[in-house]
């Protein structure tokens, strides 16, 4: 009887054993495959904005894509160009109207001249045109300064038309790119005599990312466009009140 008893107990003990080491087996299956799931997903979705980016680009074609890349290109050149040259001709409009008025006091019209020579903006330029004229008559130094005053405002919209032209280029071109891939799409169809979804995405997916990224060009573009257009009115409005500034001073410093 004990013999029998010692026979089931090594038989529970080897079945005990048998099971855990199953469950063990199937545990550590188990954490490998979600282990390997786990390190699977971040492989693919762990792409930066920069190659998330890079890849939809590269996706929509090289065609369109190129010239929609290079209008960004050309357009931002000449925007960051236009900012750096307006911040270089903001002049304080009215510490140089002090200046030249304290010139004129002292030492007369050579001395505001000076003044205006040592001050760089088109504000100072135009100073510099009014009081060159003020020997001959208050007429034309104002003739003088509202002509120059029409170069300066030339020298501060040089180009800014490019940007314009490129915001409108860029969604242009990215409709031009949907159409062309609705085209393909629509050829393949015509083709296989069937249609198919896996025909018409490649096409699709062509025609949205050209138009995506047209649209992407045109919003950039458009807020360094606004920015240089504020920029540009703010300096004119300068401009406008020093030439007014100007001739109330050249006419105290006739009487």
């Amino acid at each position: 009887m004990k013999r029998l008893f010692s026979i089931l107990a090594i038989t529970c003990l080897m079945a005990i054993g048998t099971v855990n080491a199953n469950a063990t087996t199937a545990f550590a299956s188990a954490t490998a495959t979600v282990t390997s799931v786990t390190q699977a997903e971040p492989a693919s979705e762990d792409l930066t904005f920069h190659q998330e980016l890079k890849k939809r680009f590269i996706e929509g074609g090289p065609g369109f894509m190129g010239i929609v890349l290079l209008c960004l290109i050309l357009g931002l050149a000449i925007a960051i160009e236009r900012i750096i040259f307006l911040n270089l001709s903001t002049t304080n409009t009215k510490k140089l109207t002090q200046n030249v008025e304290d010139a004129l006091n002292s030492g007369g019209i050579e001395a505001a001249k000076e003044v205006c020579r040592n001050t760089k903006g088109p504000v100072a330029s135009i100073f510099y045109q009014g009081l060159d004229r003020a020997d001959e008559d208050i007429d034309a130094a104002e003739k003088a300064v509202v002509a120059y005053g029409g170069v300066q405002m030339g020298q501060l919209e040089k180009n800014v038309s490019w940007i314009s032209l490129f915001i409108a280029l860029a969604p242009m071109l990215g409709f031009m790119g949907t159409v062309i891939g609705m085209i393909q799409a629509f050829d393949k169809i015509e083709a296989a005599g069937d249609m198919q979804p896996s025909l018409v995405a490649g096409g699709i997916k062509v025609a949205l990312l050209t138009t995506v990224f047209g649209l992407i060009v045109a919003i950039i573009l458009q807020i360094f466009y606004n920015y240089i257009i504020a920029k540009i009115d703010s300096i004119v409005n300068d401009m406008e009140d020093a030439s007014i500034t100007l001739m109330d001073l050249l006419v105290r410093h006739k009487k």
